[in-house]
């Protein structure tokens, strides 16, 4: 009713409107990350986003009958590979992950994981692959549920690195792992996602991120460097994965901003 009100006939025409605003009224560059697309969808935004995502969480059926994803159909992982699929027939670069303690077994994370190196291997188009773990908040229906433990996410993290190439990023988020992230950076990750010091972590908001200055002293202290990005890496920089030129040459000058 409210996209309605305001002329849309639905989601997708209201998100290609606002990242069509941003790219002509402003410097900043668009990633979509707002669930499910068909093919039709994901072309349409494609011309005004520079990447897209969405975490496939699971490639288990089983969970759909689990408290963790009865309540969301959106959730069933054929339509999530659906989607991240069309990603990849339509050369968008795209951000997804799985997300660990829902109740998933080993052998579950290795599909999960499995699933999305298929993807990537057929169509390179998968920049990036999130780590994360559930993490308990009073009043939700799995309050109860036992968060996933360090050695979980570190075997997770380790295989994940194994699994995909070295152009694949392997992320953990910095803000659910406050005092552990460090120890992922030994073990697979190269990667800390959006960290954004104007806003604040929507989908986890009693969960802040890390300061910048945080960041960069973990980072540096692990012997590495940190270096900013922007939302697509740079590898996929081009007309193939950007076809709007102006949004690529908007993207080029910002990229070289950051170098």
């Amino acid at each position: 009713a409210k996209l309605d009100k305001l002329g849309f006939k639905n989601m997708c025409e209201y998100i290609y409107d606002i990242c069509k605003m941003t790219v002509e009224e402003t410097e900043l560059l668009p990633h979509t990350n707002a669930g499910n697309f068909s093919y039709d969808d994901m072309k349409k935004l494609k011309e005004f986003n520079i990447s897209m995502g969405m975490m496939l969480e699971s490639s288990s059926e089983r969970l759909m009958s689990t408290i963790a994803h009865e309540k969301s159909p959106g959730k069933d992982p054929k339509i999530r590979l659906e989607t991240i699929e069309n990603a990849g027939k339509l050369n968008i670069a795209y951000t997804t992950g799985i997300l660990i303690g829902i109740g998933e077994t080993k052998e579950e994370i290795a599909d999960s994981l499995l699933k999305i190196k298929e993807l990537c291997d057929k169509y390179g188009h998968i920049q990036e692959v999130i780590i994360q773990n559930f993490t308990v908040s009073p009043g939700i229906e799995m309050e109860n549920y036992e968060e996933p433990s360090l050695l979980d996410m570190v075997r997770t993290v380790a295989a994940a690195q194994l699994l995909f190439d070295e152009d694949v990023s392997v992320q953990v988020p910095p803000n659910l792992n406050y005092e552990t992230s460090q120890i992922f950076l030994l073990c697979g990750t190269d990667d800390w996602g959006g960290v954004s010091p104007l806003s604040e972590d929507y989908v986890n908001p009693s969960s802040p991120w890390p300061t910048l200055e945080r960041l960069e002293k973990l980072t540096n202290d692990a012997g590495y460097e940190l270096k900013e990005r922007l939302a697509i890496y740079e590898k996929y920089i081009n007309e193939k994965y950007i076809e709007n030129p102006d949004l690529l040459e908007k993207t080029k000058r910002a990229q070289e901003e950051i170098e």
